[in-house]
């Protein structure tokens, strides 16, 4: 079982553009059979398939197994609870990239913020 504070201690992820499953386990600590099990129970965790179905993460898959990872490991979720709760985050943002001038006035505010912290 992995400790509850392991997700803190991850290494960071490289700027490439993909990376193959082993990469992913390593990067995540989790075998590469939960990450294909993951990909059944979780619909937004898609990789890319070439080639001898070979499966090839990007940075965001990487950053969403992590979230995983931390909800099943870390936080007790089951996986349907986990599923949920991705879900709802999901519908989250979606909902404020639906508001651009919501986006438009947190972003003058941190304009705002970052010329006083400049003072």
């Amino acid at each position: 079982m992995l400790e509850p504070s392991n997700n803190n201690e991850l290494p960071p992820i490289p700027g490439k553009r993909y990376f193959t499953i082993g990469e992913v386990s390593e990067l995540c600590d989790v075998k590469p059979h939960v990450l294909r099990y993951w990909e059944q129970e979780f619909p937004q965790l898609k990789p890319v398939k070439r080639r001898g179905n070979r499966r090839y993460y990007q940075r965001h898959d990487v950053i969403m197994i992590r979230q995983i990872r931390g909800l099943l490991y870390e936080q007790g979720f089951t996986i349907g609870g986990a599923r949920q709760r991705m879900e709802q985050d999901e519908s989250t943002v979606q909902a404020v990239t639906v508001e651009p001038h919501l986006l438009q006035a947190l972003r003058t505010e941190l304009e705002e913020i970052l010329v006083i912290l400049k003072r």
